[in-house]
């Protein structure tokens, strides 16, 4: 398997993603070791989605796979589920490319 297990409760891709996808349902309270330091689960997180491991800030990049998959659109807090009611995605956005190209 590519990646590692943190805390047998999340799959964290790559070394620079900022944040870890839960191999399982996870309890709000559940505690993900990462970077010498613990990140404690804000809320539950269903199986498959993504927690954040460090601060976002709006326009911050979203990290998964070793890549940019999304950009924060309201301050994210360590151990808070990354979704999108605070992030958006990035991929398959025709729209940003037209703007880019438009600049």
């Amino acid at each position: 398997m590519k990646g590692a297990v943190l805390g047998d409760a999340g799959l964290h891709m790559a070394a620079q993603d900022n944040v870890v996808t839960a191999i399982d349902d996870l309890d709000a309270g559940t505690e993900i070791p990462y970077d010498d330091r613990t990140v404690e689960l804000a809320e539950a997180i269903p199986f498959g989605h993504k927690v954040a491991l460090v601060p976002l800030e709006p326009g911050d990049a979203v990290m998964k796979y070793g890549e940019t998959i999304g950009e924060a659109v309201e301050p994210i807090a360590p151990g808070e589920w990354v979704h999108t009611h605070n992030c958006e995605s990035r991929r398959g956005r025709g729209d940003r490319t037209a703007d880019r190209e438009a600049a």
